[in-house]
């Protein structure tokens, strides 16, 4: 029998961090609440960062919270700037100001934390077109922190072709636009059950992006969508060729939903692979190709959430 080997890496004080994105109403406050929680109990040095300066009703204790650097109705206050306008000039301040505000105050929490949930803001302008949140996701990159994107979107867009087509697009787009390890959630999944006589497939047609030709199908049914057939089609493609997009299912309520979310997460920041976490070989690459039957995974990631 071969002998068991181990290994062990070799990175000096590894910190590591989610980026939580997504539209407005997306769940992200209450992930990072919830997300807290969990992590703290499998006894991580978690803290939950808020870089969301209109965020007023936080559920959670934040270690930094940009709010008191600038806000959104300061900025409408004194700038004379509408919602929007306020929220990227508060993005725009934070990334000029990363370096004497943001910065120093993570490294005075190096002693006691290595694992931080940043809870973004939700304009998805930020993260579509706009640079300033990509800055500041860079310059925590070059402080070596090991990021991954989370991009939650409302599950209930499932049950609307249109919108669902709309939601596969703004996530290649933001993949392709911040460059980082990338995990895309579809969030209240325990409320897909109320949508469930509204999805024209079953929930996995969604999850993994099947052929989207039968989405277009659906949407040639609607008089109003009709007209543009062909723009559907060119978008429909563009996601197809990139086959970057595919989605996890969450309800933050539930243990046995964020264990299976964590052990995405982890893989794609790398925190598998962390120091000071002694594992077998066969045990990283069980856990690098998530090596589990289709059967297994209907079971825990879709059955859970419909009928």
């Amino acid at each position: 029998m071969l002998q068991r080997m181990t290994i062990q890496a070799k990175v000096e004080n590894p910190r590591y961090g989610q980026l939580i994105i997504g539209p407005p109403g997306s769940g992200k406050t209450t992930y990072c609440a919830e997300a807290y929680k969990f992590y703290r109990e499998l006894g991580r040095q978690v803290g939950v960062v808020n870089l969301d300066p209109a965020n007023e009703n936080m559920s959670y204790d934040p270690v930094i919270n940009v709010m008191e650097l600038i806000t959104v109705e300061d900025c409408m206050e004194h700038l004379q700037l509408g919602p929007n306008g306020a929220l990227m000039h508060c993005a725009e301040y934070l990334a000029d100001h990363i370096d004497d505000w943001l910065l120093p105050k993570l490294r005075q929490l190096g002693a006691t934390h290595n694992y931080f949930l940043f809870d973004c803001p939700g304009q998805i302008e930020l993260y579509t077109h706009h640079t300033a949140m990509a800055r500041v996701f860079e310059r925590l990159e070059q402080e070596r922190y090991s990021l991954v994107t989370v991009n939650l979107i409302d599950s209930h867009y499932c049950s609307e072709p249109a919108k669902f087509i709309a939601t596969l697009l703004m996530a290649l787009n933001t993949m392709l636009r911040m460059s980082l390890p990338h995990v895309n959630v579809l969030s209240k999944a325990d409320l897909l059950r109320k949508h469930e006589s509204k999805l024209h497939f079953n929930v996995d047609y969604y999850t993994d992006v099947l052929d989207l030709k039968y989405l277009l199908d659906k949407l040639d049914d609607d008089p109003a969508m009709r007209k543009y057939q062909k723009l559907n089609e060119a978008i429909c493609s563009m996601v197809e060729d990139y086959a970057l997009v595919s989605f996890q299912l969450l309800d933050a309520f539930s243990t046995d939903s964020m264990l299976r979310l964590r052990n995405h997460i982890d893989k794609a920041n790398g925190y598998v692979y962390k120091a000071g976490e002694e594992q077998t070989v066969n045990s990283l690459l069980a856990c690098a190709v998530g090596a589990e039957t289709e059967a297994v995974r209907q079971q825990h990631d879709i059955q859970p959430y419909v009928e």
